[in-house]
């Protein structure tokens, strides 16, 4: 005998997980109760005697490296914004490419001059294509900021020098998860725990990034099975997409930060390479917003087919 059910209604026993706006609700909640539990709990952390010992000793920043520039140069500007338009758009078709089950078109290279090879080109989906195209943008801008950052000597911001960087970054930690944040002047220095942050971002994540995805990609070379052995396509994907969470994650942390601790101020580091709480970096955000905006419109089969003809065979 069998158990019959009604339309929308589940067998006795079994559960009906939320979806939609009630499983966003929950998550929601979630994340309030759980920042809320943090809160207090590092509250009462904060007011132990040993801890209240440990950040007077440890106040949440490292010292500079002697010779360390001060300030933030006007190409950190434009690198910023150039980082932050590439990457809104790779997390967007990286998205598309992982979800969509029927591309909106396929891109095809053309088999010819310093591209000719004896292997067929690869069809790809034309989200994957402009992925790739914005991944290999992405990474050009990447080794002139790095150069940049070396020639400048600016990495001295960003690579920890010295061990007391763990105690500080946990000290910082603390302060922020309390609601009691540390006194900090990005002009001059970034408090540890931004300094891990931006080193993770720039030498580990990013890097993890381009490795997977030319691992994925067809540019990886075909044929070569100790290359595939030492580098399996299955790795190659489990590392990819928590890295692609992990920059999410990075951006969505920043920009509270960014806006929760000083707006005007910050902006102005950031994008108007002058200290102060003016308003010509927001000016220059709200320029660069928009611009994002417009090729996040943009970004749609009917004006990437043409652009992507230009580069090889578009087909529906």
């Amino acid at each position: 005998m069998t158990l019959k059910t009604e339309p929308g209604r589940t067998k006795p026993g079994t559960r009906r997980h939320p979806t939609g706006v009630k499983a966003i609700l929950l998550w929601i909640g979630v994340a309030m109760v759980t920042l809320a539990v943090v809160v207090v709990l590092a509250r009462w952390i904060r007011g132990l005697e040993p801890v209240q010992d440990f950040l007077l000793t440890y106040p949440g920043r490292s010292e500079l490296p002697d010779g360390a520039p001060v300030g933030i140069p006007a190409w950190l500007g434009w690198q910023h914004f150039l980082n932050a338009f590439f990457l809104v758009l790779i997390i967007r078709t990286g998205w598309q490419v992982r979800n969509t089950a029927r591309p909106p078109g396929h891109w095809t290279r053309r088999n010819t001059g310093l591209f000719k090879t004896r292997n067929k080109p690869t069809k790809i989906s034309l989200d994957l294509w402009f992925h790739l195209s914005l991944d290999v943008l992405w990474l050009l801008n990447g080794l002139v900021f790095v150069l940049l950052l070396f020639v400048t000597g600016g990495w001295m911001r960003i690579v920890p020098t010295s061990w007391d960087v763990v105690p500080n970054a946990l000290s910082a930690a603390l302060q922020y998860a309390s609601l009691n944040w540390p006194i900090e002047n990005g002009w001059v220095n970034y408090n540890s725990l931004q300094l891990l942050a931006y080193f993770a971002i720039v030498f580990i994540a990013a890097p993890l990034a381009a490795i997977t995805g030319v691992r994925m990609s067809s540019a990886w070379p075909k044929g070569h099975r100790r290359l595939d052995k030492a580098f399996p396509i299955e790795l190659a994907r489990r590392i990819h997409f928590p890295v692609m969470v992990f920059f999410v994650g990075f951006v969505i942390v920043h920009v509270v930060l960014v806006f929760s601790t000083g707006m005007l101020a910050n902006l102005n580091h950031m994008y108007a390479a002058r200290e102060g709480a003016g308003w010509l970096g927001f000016g220059f955000f709200a320029a660069s917003l928009a611009v994002m905006v417009a090729a996040w419109l943009l970004a749609r089969p009917l004006f990437l087919r043409p652009v992507a003809g230009l580069m090889g065979k578009v087909s529906k």
